[in-house]
């Protein structure tokens, strides 16, 4: 059997799915969605899951955190972390001052970890689930260093890289059907009984 990782560039996922309007599918199991990518001569070794902690939005902190608690509760899924940097922007003509956030890291860390897991021979395919232009050079040194495994992207709904598609082994686009039957159910319970339930803002 062909061993298989999947990356997961949360960021880039999730603004895809907001760019198509589709936030009820928000919900998204993400470790079911990395095993529905699969062929039948394929076997997931893991799901490995990059994004950051919000900050700022009280609203968005929330529905994250409880995203991410369900995941780590179903299990099967690998969360890294990068971080949000604060920035702060003035206006040129009141001279009036603000935050802004800006996401940090999880791209590095998704390359750092790709690389390592070749080195390692972790897989013979690496499936990374992003559009962002910026993991073309860790995907050159898989692909230069270990022409025998294969690197695979699929895209996010409404994303796409031309730098990606050309020096991979194949890519696709994750369409509504794949993210339609992997949603979390309604309700997952942790392990000390709590129950989380979908945010109401993603049904």
């Amino acid at each position: 059997m062909e061993r298989v990782i999947v990356y997961v560039d949360g960021f880039n996922l999730y603004f895809g799915i907001i760019a198509k309007r589709w936030r009820r599918y928000l919900w998204l199991d993400l470790s079911a969605l990395a095993a529905s990518l699969l062929r039948p001569n394929q076997t997931l070794i893991a799901t490995k899951h990059f994004t950051a902690l919000v900050r700022a939005d009280n609203q968005k902190v929330q529905r994250q955190s409880t995203f991410l608690q369900a995941l780590e509760a179903r299990g099967g899924v690998e969360i890294h972390y990068g971080r949000y940097q604060e920035r702060l922007k003035q206006c040129h003509q009141c001279h009036s001052t603000w935050p802004e956030y800006e996401e940090k890291m999880t791209d590095v860390r998704l390359a750092c970890m790709l690389v390592r897991d070749a080195y390692q021979d972790a897989f013979d395919t690496c499936l990374i689930i992003s559009a962002d232009a910026d993991l073309q050079p860790p995907v050159e040194i898989v692909k230069q260093d270990f022409p025998q495994k294969r690197v695979i992207v699929a895209f996010p709904p409404k994303r796409d890289s031309y730098h990606l598609r050309n020096i991979v082994d194949e890519h696709f686009r994750i369409g509504r059907g794949w993210l339609s039957k992997c949603q979390l159910p309604d309700q997952v319970k942790k392990p000390d009984g709590y129950v989380l339930v979908r945010p109401a803002e993603w049904k």
